[in-house]
């Protein structure tokens, strides 16, 4: 196993909100996740600006400081794919949330708030939420590079047993 791996990163794609149009009067659209050497991808839907994609795609993470590019992308048969933005998840917010050491708390409890700045891609306040006994960070990010889109995204850390885990990591 790679000791360097503080632990996994469950990254929920949900969904697009107004994306933009890259083919007559829509887009094909799909998600390419990459964290330094990790390159992932959701599926396509097809002919949808407002797609659901409610997929899961897991990271190990080995810096916290390492952001999460996530780049949307119109699926053409016969062309190059074209780009229809970006975004990157920062995970420095949800670790000091995680680095909080909480027991146990009621479940939808706000942890951590995060708002949205020019130095983040959130469209709007985030919030770190205790539930069932986990951290999960619900964003919502403002896609750059691209006239229109948002993603709407969720992550919630794994511990691997043996790994020092994101609070040791820093």
């Amino acid at each position: 196993m790679d000791n360097n791996i503080l632990g996994l990163l469950k990254l929920r794609i949900k969904r697009g909100i107004d994306l933009a149009i890259r083919d007559a009067n829509t887009s094909d659209p799909y998600v390419v996740v990459q964290m330094g050497d990790q390159k992932l991808k959701t599926r396509v839907v097809k002919n949808n600006c407002n797609p659901e994609w409610n997929e899961e795609l897991t990271l190990s993470i080995r810096d916290i400081k390492t952001p999460i590019r996530l780049t949307v992308f119109d699926k053409d048969t016969f062309s190059i794919d074209d780009k229809m933005g970006d975004a990157d998840v920062d995970l420095k917010p949800y670790a000091q949330a995680m680095q909080m050491k909480l027991a146990t708390l009621p479940d939808g409890c706000a942890i951590k708030r995060v708002q949205a700045n020019r130095t983040n891609c959130l469209a709007e306040e985030s919030s770190c939420i205790w539930k069932n006994g986990k951290i999960i960070q619900q964003m919502i990010l403002r896609l750059r590079n691209v006239e229109s889109g948002e993603l709407v995204v969720e992550i919630e850390w794994v511990d691997i047993p043996g790994s020092t885990g994101i609070s040791g990591g820093t």
